[in-house]
């Protein structure tokens, strides 16, 4: 049996993002952070509530300051104690796991989504995703880019504005672009 555009995104192969399905859980995604985002003034409880609704797992603790933007949402798990500043972008066509105590700064994009090299397929109009795992104890600063297939591991650190473009081992600190590693300081 062939598989849907959906179940080709979600399996990280080639499929077209103009598929009514897919707009579909786009624009659920979209009223959900509509939602979200117009959440000034709710307790956590609330805020809690609605990261439960529109993400795949939430853990205890978890706090995702509004605004934030997504594909969709139920690709991407966070653990407990996650934190997510203001104005982060997570592009989850695929799934995104973020590790137990990890921090993310403001503006931080992780970004699943890829397109192919060849110009004729991308002019085809497909995409396909790569997943991210972000470990536990992680700290990422303000602005940094983590791009498609990337895995970073626990107690890893990525500088403010640094593009993520391989793996970051266990307790290494990586910065620049590309990042590269980098003698950590206290």
């Amino acid at each position: 049996m062939a598989l849907t555009e959906k179940q080709k995104m979600l399996a990280g192969e080639f499929y077209t993002a103009a598929d009514p399905e897919i707009q579909a859980d786009q624009a659920a995604a979209r009223d959900w952070m509509e939602r979200y985002n117009g959440t000034r003034g709710h307790g956590p409880a609330d805020l809690q509530a609605l990261l439960r609704e529109g993400f795949g797992a939430v853990g205890e603790g978890a706090v995702v300051r509004p605004p934030f933007h997504c594909d969709y949402g139920y690709n991407i798990r966070i653990g407990n104690g996650v934190f997510l500043n203001f104005n982060c972008v997570i592009l989850d066509v695929v799934g995104v796991e973020i590790g137990d105590m990890t921090q993310i700064g403001p503006g931080v994009q992780i970004l699943t989504a890829d397109h192919p090299r060849d110009p004729a397929l991308r002019a085809q109009g497909l995409e396909f995703g790569r997943p991210i795992r972000i470990g536990k104890n992680v700290w990422i600063g303000a602005g940094a880019l983590i791009m498609p297939g990337v895995t970073i591991g626990d107690d890893a650190l990525i500088g403010a504005g640094s593009v993520v473009t391989r793996d970051v081992p266990a307790g290494v600190t990586v910065m620049g672009n590309p990042a590269r590693p980098r003698a950590a300081s206290a």
